[in-house]
């Protein structure tokens, strides 16, 4: 169901974009997933609290009526630039009641298990490099897109092999389940598999759990980023060496001349 609110003009505005800071003062987080899970729906679910209904795959173009009832076609047009897929959002997030400075990374949806998926995977490569967390998204109602969730955790865990680097899985559109393909237990069952966390949910009709899944993902990079600079704080400190003992010097001079005498 649609939220009527939808309709308003004012709420298709583009997102905000935060100044840009100092290097390693953002947390990058990148959103994969096959074509049509709803990641850009997601991401803008996430930074303006709307939904954006659903758009054309490749084109960014809103499917008539997606935006409510009654939608002017100047109205989808700036849409468009909004829920394009490949956008890179930027923005200022209040987290733990500081703000972050946060960069989203929405991939096309191009990833889809056949023979070539290799060659697929390797054109996201520098997304993959560039992101410090992800999401890795599926469609409940798409069995396929649920296959491509393993081989894009293969792919992040080539990428940054350490094991630390935040993966959520997540199964969206959970309030289709009149139309489901891929049950709860198989989305956990496969977190487990891979050490991931696992999370189903409804962009359309939960915006609070979209929220909580990207500002769970912001707060474990967050600790890493302080983790590796604590690191690299303590290895550029050069252990002091060890005062001389003066008792223990005089005493042993003592010693050496008490020995000379006899």
């Amino acid at each position: 169901m649609r939220l009527p609110s939808m309709t308003q003009p004012f709420l298709l505005a583009p997102i905000a974009e935060c100044p840009p800071g100092p290097p390693g003062a953002q947390v990058r987080l990148a959103v994969l997933g096959a074509r049509g899970v709803g990641k850009s729906a997601m991401i803008v679910r996430f930074l303006t609290k709307r939904f954006i209904g659903d758009y054309e795959p490749n084109t960014g173009e809103v499917r008539r009526g997606a935006a409510g009832p009654g939608a002017a076609g100047t109205r989808v047009r700036r849409l468009t630039a909004l829920c394009s897929p490949g956008n890179l959002y930027s923005r200022l997030v209040h987290l733990d009641g500081d703000h972050v400075a946060v960069q989203i990374q929405d991939t096309p949806g191009c990833i889809q298990v056949q023979e070539d998926c290799v060659q697929v995977l390797d054109s996201l490569s520098r997304c993959v490099k560039w992101a410090e967390g992800f999401l890795l998204v599926y469609s409940i109602t798409d069995y396929s897109s649920y296959q491509s969730v393993q081989p894009l955790y293969q792919h992040i865990r080539k990428v940054h092999p350490e094991a630390r680097t935040p993966i959520i899985i997540v199964g969206n559109k959970a309030d289709l389940l009149h139309a489901r393909q891929v049950q709860a237990k198989e989305g956990l069952q496969l977190a487990d598999e891979l050490g991931s966390l696992f999370l189903e949910i409804s962009t359309s009709e939960d915006s609070q759990g979209v929220c909580d899944v990207f500002q769970y993902l912001c707060k474990e990079v967050s600790k890493l980023q302080h983790a590796g600079s604590t690191d690299r704080r303590r290895s550029s400190i050069i252990p002091r060496p060890k005062s001389p003992n003066m008792q223990d010097l005089k005493r042993r001079f003592k010693q050496a001349l008490s020995s000379k005498v006899k």
